[in-house]
């Protein structure tokens, strides 16, 4: 199906495609279009101006801030990250996961800042940046503020970035010590996900992230909490699933009841966690 006649817009600074943002109603940001182009030919998103970001390379890159934050541009790839240096140093979880999102085509044109901002249940950096406790810094006309993972991700399709806003960076804190897991089933070798599962483990603790469970990434603080002072083996941490599964209210479709996706949280989320434990420094 064709697009829609629609306005477009391509600003040379991250200034002026705020300005472009706030000045139109119905303005959308065009990151690497993955979603967007096709959810405008189904016409079930019709924008007047699409603000095109392709220009902004201050958006492209990715390094560390002065206290050793790694920050992910919003207009890089998953290619670039998959590639990167600077991620296979401070976390390369991220760059695992990355290679496994759809193909190598959409890998060389998906954004970082589209995949997060799209928020599809079944995207694979929501839950991952939520486990490895990201934040999210957003750009308007008056301001910049900081979002951490746990309150950016409000609903399908729906995140804490406003009208008139635009996500600029991704700030994930280095591994150090901890170890990192990402497990799940998918529809297909590269395809969606049914349910997934991020984890990391820590001198400060246990994050598990959920995904394709709800509207947005869930956090498994029971488990998590149960997991305290645990030795990590197979038979404490199934233990420690116990009644994950019970606790969600995921959806049903031709792809898996939900009492299918609530066994596959607490099966995922095992996997996850063993496989963060086992990546742990000194484990």
């Amino acid at each position: 199906m064709l697009l829609r006649e629609v306005d477009y817009a391509r600003p040379s600074t991250v200034e002026e495609a705020v300005a472009l943002l706030a000045g139109y109603e119905g303005a959308r940001a065009l990151a690497g279009g993955q979603t967007i182009v096709n959810v405008m030919k189904s016409r079930a998103a019709a924008p007047d101006v699409l603000v095109d970001l392709a220009n902004l390379e201050e958006l492209r890159t990715i390094g560390f801030s002065a206290d050793g934050l790694l920050e992910i541009g919003a207009m890089v790839t998953c290619a670039q990250l998959v590639n990167s240096s600077e991620v296979d140093v401070a976390r390369p979880i991220l760059a695992e996961v990355a290679a496994t999102i759809a193909d190598v085509q959409v890998r060389n044109r998906g954004t970082v800042g589209g995949n997060v901002c799209v928020n599809d249940p079944t995207n694979h950096l929501p839950p991952l940046l939520v486990a490895l406790g990201a934040t999210f810094t957003i750009r308007s006309r008056e301001s910049e503020r900081t979002v951490p993972a746990d309150e950016f991700f409000l609903g399908v399709y729906l995140t804490a970035v406003g009208e008139g806003e635009l996500l600029t960076k991704v700030s994930v804190p280095p591994s150090n010590d901890a170890g990192d897991g990402f497990a799940g089933v998918t529809i297909g070798k590269h395809g969606t996900y049914i349910v997934d599962a991020a984890a990391t483990v820590s001198d400060d603790g246990v994050r598990i992230a959920l995904g394709c469970v709800a509207a947005a990434p869930v956090r498994a603080t029971a488990m998590e909490d149960r997991l305290a002072g645990s030795d990590f083996s197979a038979d404490s941490v199934a233990a420690a699933a116990q009644g994950l599964g019970a606790s969600l209210d995921p959806p049903s479709d031709v792809h898996g009841s939900a009492d299918y996706r609530r066994h596959l949280a607490e099966v995922s989320a095992v996997r996850a966690v063993l496989q963060a434990a086992g990546r742990r420094k000194g484990a």
